[in-house]
């Protein structure tokens, strides 16, 4: 116990004797560690935008729901069937054809037909305004069906989802969004009360929760937020509000009085739009989305006379396909971070050299007085150890700074874990030890005769 009271003395001693030498010497002290502050810093920083992205993904996954498939309509697109040519000029294509757009019966026959399929939700998306004891609110009604929620990961907070019952035999019922509840009901209980939106006066059967959302995931997945829509079942849209793949009748008497000539071409070239926004479908394993996502797409072609006036998305995939983007890039960006961490090391080797040199007469005179050669090694290891700890702690708060700096202005997600503060604090300590030993050494064997000479 003795003994090791002693090497515990006479080594903090040479401690001490590293601490003053660094207090002696701030301002090249504080030059030495720069390296090390910047290094940490970009590790630090570095790692909390990968752990933003990554979250992020996370997030837009659960958006747009596990196992999913998304079907939009191309608009105003026809297109002519490559394998057949005109044998006139002026004469129309024989590979143009019509086609009646995305569809309900689109969805039923996916469903239908496709094994690997699970669930299929249509979606029609409308504008108008919702009112309520005199307070009106501009919301989106959205006609879905009862595996919408389940598909897309959306709570019911109150209430619950409308029943395929319901939607079946077209009930005003709907599922209101969390902001239309709190502008409509505040503190009151919504369930069984009513909200007009349009002509129509639904009942509220149930809230849905409200959603973090990220613009980026509307604009490459094509999803919205929940909380300022009302959803009702696909089949209450159609028949109480609009059906847009039925041709509008007075534009149809309009076009037929044209009369004569021309008469029958105006009429069938009359413009149907899609009856859907959107089809939502899941697949049964997560192996099947590729094969599924294919086989949807052939099916729809000859569904649609060979157009492709559709497009089949697979979000998760694209989603991870980014995510591998995203690790690529962060990987990139770390090891440039790790190279500042080894430039500072070296710049750490570097400078106390030189200190060597510099107090040469100081290490012969520590030696004539008895120290020993560990000594003079722990004395010069302590002071590179002790400026690349303190570089590492600057460049922790610089780093945590820099991640809060750019989330704030660039509105880039960034999450500052634990493990990367450890990681990139850890390193510095390793820099500090493994680059200060090569000066200590050379301190250690100089001559002290020598030494006393300078």
């Amino acid at each position: 116990m003795r003994e090791i009271r002693q090497l515990y003395t006479r080594y903090i001693h040479n401690v001490i004797i590293a601490i003053e030498a660094i207090m002696a010497n701030t301002v090249k002290s504080l030059l030495t560690a720069l390296g090390i502050m910047f290094g940490v810093a970009a590790v630090i920083s570095m790692l909390a935008i990968g752990k933003g992205a990554q979250q992020e993904v996370l997030e837009q996954i659960k958006l747009v729901g596990v196992n999913n498939i998304i079907i939009t309509p191309v608009k105003e697109s026809v297109v002519s069937n490559a394998n057949q040519q005109s044998d006139e000029e002026g004469e129309e294509k024989k590979g143009k054809r019509k086609s009646n757009g995305l569809t309900l019966s689109d969805a039923h026959a996916i469903l239908k037909t496709i094994p690997s399929v699970a669930k299929v939700s249509p979606v029609v998306s409308m504008n108008y305004y919702a009112i309520n004891k005199g307070k009106s609110q501009p919301i989106v009604l959205e006609g879905v069906s009862t595996d919408y929620f389940s598909l897309l990961n959306i709570g019911i907070v109150q209430g619950k989802a409308f029943s395929k019952e319901q939607n079946q035999k077209s009930q005003p019922v709907c599922v209101i969004g969390y902001n239309v509840k709190d502008k409509f009901f505040n503190q009151d209980n919504p369930i069984g009360k009513y909200i007009k939106v349009g002509e129509n006066w639904l009942q509220v059967v149930g809230v849905a929760e409200k959603r973090d959302f990220t613009t980026s995931a509307s604009d490459e997945m094509g999803i919205s937020s929940s909380d300022n829509k009302v959803f009702v079942p696909t089949q209450s849209l159609l028949l109480r509000y609009k059906d847009r793949s039925r041709i509008n009748p007075v534009e149809l008497e309009r076009m037929s009085r044209g009369g004569g000539r021309g008469r029958s071409t105006q009429v069938s070239n009359a413009q149907i739009e899609n009856q859907l926004d959107k089809i939502v479908v899941q697949v049964k394993e997560t192996e099947q989305l590729s094969a599924t996502a294919d086989i949807i797409k052939r099916m729809l072609l000859r569904r649609h006379s060979n157009m492709y006036d559709f497009q089949v998305t697979v979000p998760e995939l694209l989603l991870k396909q980014q995510q591998k983007t995203n690790d690529i890039f962060n990987i990139v960006l770390g090891a440039i971070a790790g190279i500042s961490l080894l430039v500072g090391g070296i710049g750490i080797m570097n400078i106390m050299l030189a200190s060597v040199w510099e107090r040469i007469r100081e290490i012969g005179t520590r030696q004539a007085i008895g120290a020993s050669r560990k000594d003079i090694i722990v004395q010069f290891l302590s002071e590179s150890t002790l400026i690349s700890i303190g570089g590492g702690i600057i460049g922790v708060i610089i780093g945590v700074l820099m991640a809060y700096t750019i989330e704030v202005t660039a509105d880039i997600k960034t999450i500052v874990s634990f493990w990367s503060v450890f990681i990139a604090f850890g390193v510095s300590a390793t820099v500090g030890v493994v680059f200060g030993y090569i000066p200590a050494r050379s301190a250690a064997n100089q001559d002290p005769v020598e030494s006393l000479r300078h």
